[in-house]
């Protein structure tokens, strides 16, 4: 006999919650033992009892606590817990701060029943599942990130040391006070981080630091 699944769901609207469990109804394997209309209540549940929770059926925007704080907190504290994230919600910024969470999955609210399940049958073996539409959202965002870190190994250890102070709105003489160096060295790294980063202006580097992480 298959091993059941216990799950709770947490969501803002009790019309979502009340239809996952009706989707979940007709399948034996999967029993929703507890649900919670806030991440700070489902955090309750699982922390006073994390070894009756298998999966965390949780969505991504909620009073409290977020879905995506909520799984954070979840795979710190309690790592076996499978998370699934469901959300309406398929720009880049949503599923990068699901991903950077350790989300399991990653589903649409607009999935059917059998996609819902697919993805459960996934997560609850061990896998993970994102939802078609999602997936090119992730490829682009790990190929953007390595344009950025391809971008950042570019630049020497002192070139990373002036545009951190760049971004901190330090003058050239300021720069050079801070480093011991001339202004004219500070200049000439600033025109070297401007080629390298093909940036045309300050502001220009100011974004490619904010975009790359090293502000």
């Amino acid at each position: 006999m298959t091993e059941k699944v216990n799950i709770i769901i947490a969501d803002d609207h009790q019309m979502v919650i009340d239809g996952l469990k009706s989707m979940l109804a007709s399948d034996g394997r999967y029993v929703v033992v507890a649900e919670a209309g806030n991440g700070q209540i489902a955090y309750e549940h699982i922390s006073a009892d994390p070894g009756h929770f298998s999966i965390l059926l949780t969505d991504i925007s909620m009073p409290l606590l977020t879905g995506t704080q909520l799984c954070r907190m979840v795979k710190s504290g309690y790592p076996h817990i499978q998370v699934l994230i469901l959300s309406m919600y398929n720009n880049a910024a949503a599923v990068k701060e699901a991903v950077m969470a350790e989300a399991d999955g990653y589903i649409l609210k607009n999935s059917g029943r059998k996609e819902l399940l697919q993805a459960l049958h996934r997560i609850a073996d061990g896998g993970t599942y994102f939802s078609q539409d999602i997936v090119p959202i992730i490829y682009n965002q790990y190929q953007k990130q390595k344009v950025q870190d391809e971008q950042l190994s570019r630049l020497t250890a002192r070139e990373k040391e002036v545009l951190s102070l760049i971004v901190k709105e330090m003058t050239s003489e300021e720069i050079a006070d801070k480093l011991f160096i001339s202004k004219k060295t500070v200049d000439n790294h600033r025109q070297n981080l401007l080629e390298k980063t093909h940036s045309k202006s300050t502001v220009g580097l100011v974004k490619f630091a904010i975009k790359t992480g090293l502000e």
